[in-house]
């Protein structure tokens, strides 16, 4: 039995289970919407934007984001989005292998909307790039509000702990993962608490409720309004969250938390900070901390940056999970996956993702060094992501449901046009700062896609030279071959065909193995396998045994586990008899494009291709082989 095994929560949890998984899914899933209030409303009366804190502005500001939480997060995911999962598990490239495994002969369309889940996908990263930076900031900017002086603390100390926390990703998030959830939660009761007694003190705010509020701003101050809206988007930043993280926790308590304990606070808080701007608009400087008593500042600016830093932890697991789907989907490199815990697949470290993620995090803070001029940055990734994820919801709604199209036209057109206003709203940020994000998931989108387009192209020469299996076997008839005793196990991308691997250990060796296991490993476009599913065994002659097996792409292949399965079906193969055999390519980009059985790929992108397969990660480590028991043949490839 494996032992990262994935366990599915149940379908519908009831009484002390479902709430210890709400209490787990405060910490996890709503870290990044709950640090929202540190700035969002801050933002929109931003000075330059001449939307001034007159009480008019404030009911709409307050309605605008009041609607964006129902619309966007009560409505459309938590309602309709979240139905959509792929076993269980939820996020863009969860919907789009739901897609990718739906037969279609349309394929110029297939190719649109994979590229458009890849991108969708890609602006994560830009997302998973900001999150920590704006978080810890805003957070760390209440100490501006104790005492002016602090204010050049403010970066060191946010660079401190952003280095802090990178540099603790490497001991997995177990053991501190239990204090999410408490601590969330009493986030959540503070920040509600505080907003309580300002609304107490000015319940007309409650007006904001009424949706008038929100378009008579647009009627009186319709190109303001647009400019506003872009930052009306950083109240709903954590809104994809809830569906990429529904296979850990399941809908219910994601549903649960969000509507008993999330909205109601959130709600609470930003209208409290509006009920204190109609008091006193000179509050416009920090809102949220000024609505605090000052004997309390020290506690909540304390707790606001454990709370931005659970956050940033999300979207750090976040886009670990995601580079491990892209590898195993055929979009990455092989990367260094560690997992932190013996019994939950989902918690892994990864190196190279965690290093970059730290040194874009902390470039982002040192070049804009404020929360502030760093939301300009921040709403084109998140608001990318949710379009991408209408589109695909709407295909699966058409495409695997069988939705009338009426109804696929009704309900996810207005998703689509609504995801389309966020969006381009924050088009106006590019040139603010926007560039960032979207530079990032250009540069990510570009290398998934070279990678995937690399990998085919590198299969199809690979089969140029691929003698037919049964050809081989017959050739081993003669006799002329020496056999020798143990297993060879040689790992090859196809199921059918001799790998070349074991063609170049013939011309180097002279000798064969008296059994030989040719092992292909792939992927299946659901998250993951059955434990009863995950192999086929064919016995074959001359010693020799084809093995397929599949994983999910939420899965890591382990090939020792793997010869342990077949040990149990009667293979016998002693561990410390069995030589491993890959292959390892050494490409040659020729000087020209390539174009050749349907697909193209220009000479800067082949160069590229060759760059990523260099460096990535050897096949031995990734599939986690005994360093002593392996043996690696080279062979050149032109393409």
């Amino acid at each position: 039995m494996p032992s990262h095994e994935r366990h599915h929560v149940e379908e519908r949890p009831v009484g002390k289970r479902l709430a210890v998984l709400t209490l787990a899914a405060l910490g996890v899933v709503y870290g990044d919407i709950g640090t929202s209030p540190l700035y969002a409303l801050r933002e929109c009366f931003k000075p330059g934007y001449a939307l001034t804190p007159e009480p008019d502005n404030i009911y709409g500001v307050a309605s605008l984001i009041f609607w964006a939480l129902m619309l966007v997060v009560t409505v459309k995911y938590v309602t309709f989005v979240m139905r959509a999962d792929n076993r269980g598990e939820g996020g863009v490239l969860a919907l789009l292998s739901l897609i990718v495994s739906k037969k279609t002969d349309r394929r110029r369309g297939r190719a649109f909307l994979i590229a458009l889940g890849l991108f969708g996908a890609a602006l994560l990263y830009g997302d998973g790039a900001i999150t920590p930076a704006i978080s810890v900031l805003s957070a760390m900017e209440g100490l501006e509000i104790v005492s002016p002086r602090m204010t050049a603390a403010v970066v060191p100390l946010t660079v401190g702990i952003l280095i802090g926390l990178f540099l603790l990703q490497k001991r997995g998030t177990a053991a501190v993962g239990a204090l999410f959830g408490p601590i969330t939660l009493t986030w959540f009761v503070t920040i509600g608490a505080l907003g309580l007694h300002e609304v107490w003190v000015e319940p007309e705010i409650l007006l904001a409720v009424n949706p008038w509020y929100a378009l008579n701003l647009f009627l009186t101050q319709s190109h303001m309004a647009i400019i506003v809206v872009g930052y009306v988007v950083l109240a709903v930043t954590g809104a994809e969250a809830l569906y990429a993280d529904m296979g850990h926790f399941g809908r219910r308590p994601i549903r649960v938390a969000w509507l008993w304990i999330v909205l109601p606070c959130l709600t609470l808080n930003y209208f409290g900070q509006g009920a204190l701007l109609l008091r006193d608009p000179t509050a416009v400087e920090n809102p949220f901390y000024l609505l605090a008593p000052r004997v309390i500042l020290y506690p909540l600016i304390a707790l606001a940056t454990t709370a931005a830093v659970i956050a940033s932890q999300a979207m750090i697991s976040g886009a670990f999970s995601i580079t491990q789907q892209c590898v195993q989907l055929g979009y990455s490199p092989r990367v260094t996956i560690k997992h932190t815990s013996a019994k939950t697949e989902g918690q892994i470290y990864i190196p190279e993702v965690n290093w970059g993620l730290m040194v874009g995090c902390l470039v982002i803070v040192l070049t804009f060094r404020g929360s502030s001029d760093l939301s300009a940055a921040y709403g084109i990734a998140v608001t990318g992501t949710m379009l991408a994820t209408s589109v695909l919801f709407g295909v699966v709604t058409a495409a695997r449901w069988n939705w009338p199209r009426w109804q696929v036209a009704l309900l996810v057109g207005g998703f689509v046009l609504m995801d389309l206003a966020l969006f381009g709203s924050n088009l106006a940020k590019l040139r603010h700062g926007g560039w960032v994000p979207v530079a990032i998931a250009i540069a990510i989108f570009i290398g998934m896609t070279t990678w995937k387009r690399g990998r085919d192209i590198l299969r199809e020469r690979l089969k140029e030279i691929t003698m037919p299996l049964d050809a081989f076997l017959k050739s081993l008839s003669s006799g002329k071959i020496l056999r020798v005793p143990g297993t060879a196990v040689f790992m090859t991308s196809e199921a059918a065909g001799a790998p070349v691997v074991l063609f170049h250990h013939l011309k180097h060796n002279k000798v064969l193995h008296e059994q030989v296991i040719l092992l292909s490993i792939q992927t299946a476009t659901v998250p993951e396998v059955p434990h009863q599913e995950r192999m086929r065994l064919e016995y074959l002659e001359h010693g020799f045994v084809r093995v397929s097996a599949v994983y999910g792409f939420m899965e890591t292949p382990n090939v020792t586990e793997l010869l342990g399965l077949l040990r149990e079906r009667g293979v016998k193969a002693k561990p410390m008899e069995t030589s491993y055999y890959l292959g390892r390519e050494q490409l040659i980009p020729r000087q020209k494009a390539w174009k050749e059985g349907g697909m193209t790929m220009s000479i800067w992108r082949k160069r590229l291709f060759a760059f990523m397969a260099k460096n990535a990660v050897s096949a031995a480590a990734f599939f986690q082989l005994p360093p002593n028991r392996v043996v690696e043949l080279g062979t050149q490839i032109e393409f």
